[in-house]
């Protein structure tokens, strides 16, 4: 094979390699980011519930203080009941005596409904206060397994990068020119294999003189569709063989 039909399948090879690590060594930190983010979402609602319960009770005590407040009103009332000269001013009293005992049905029901609330909350901060430690354990070392596989990935990417200058460095300027040009252009692809005369970049048929040519291997030549560099390799030997019966059965 020509040395820099060689060198320059290598430097895809390896600048192929290079990217896949690039992929990964940016993905980690979002996902690092994510975990993160959802230990910070499960600490926020377990704040969250715990202020809402915080609440919740102050607005069960404010309902209590409303009650006996109305009740001392009722009390009052009920004592002047005795007071009253006409039957008019009793039935008055009466419906204002009715009208602050619905008052305090209305917030006795209120508090019951905080009530069960507050039971549901209490349960979810206890099952949150006992998972709070194991969530922070789990993150951190799902974050400490994160980073340590990007720094293998940047120690990975950074020995091909060397191998790659290397390989840059050992061929002509024109052929690396061109290989580099041809990157630029072609989303990452600057060489091409052939595959059944076409070539595997963007599926044209060469002219059989090409094909020939490429086919040797002996000098860089490009596709005339895409512009790619091409070489070839020869497909695997078909196996003449027929198919044995499996034991117990016929061959499937």
């Amino acid at each position: 094979m020509d040395p820099g039909l060689k060198t320059v399948i290598e430097l895809q090879q390896l600048d192929t390699q290079i990217a896949e690590f690039t992929v990964q060594i940016d993905q980690l930190p979002k996902e690092i980011q994510q975990l993160e983010t959802q230990l910070h979402e499960f600490i926020h609602a377990h704040d969250e519930r715990k202020q809402r319960l915080a609440k919740n009770l102050k607005e069960r005590k404010d309902f209590e203080v409303e009650i006996q407040s109305i009740r001392a009103k009722i009390t009052k009332h009920k004592d002047q009941l005795y007071e009253v000269k006409t039957n008019e001013q009793y039935k008055a009293m009466l419906k204002e005596i009715e009208g602050e005992e619905a008052k305090v049905r209305g917030f006795e029901d209120q508090i019951l409904e905080k009530m069960v609330e507050a039971e549901d909350l209490e349960e979810h901060i206890r099952d949150a206060a006992s998972r709070l430690d194991s969530e922070k354990a789990r993150v951190a070392e799902e974050v400490r397994k994160l980073q340590s596989l990007r720094q293998v990935d940047v120690d990975q990417r950074t020995e091909l990068e060397a191998r790659r200058n290397s390989d840059a460095s050992s061929i002509g300027p024109q052929l690396l020119a061109l290989y580099e040009r041809l990157r630029r252009g072609k989303r990452g692809q600057a060489v091409s294999t052939v595959r059944n005369g076409m070539c595997a970049a963007c599926n044209v048929m060469l002219r059989p003189q090409l094909f020939n040519e490429v086919r040797a291997n002996e000098s860089v030549l490009t596709c005339e569709q895409c512009g790619r560099i091409l070489y070839f390799i020869e497909p695997p030997a078909a196996s003449d063989e027929a198919p044995r019966d499996r034991p117990g059965g016929s061959a499937a």
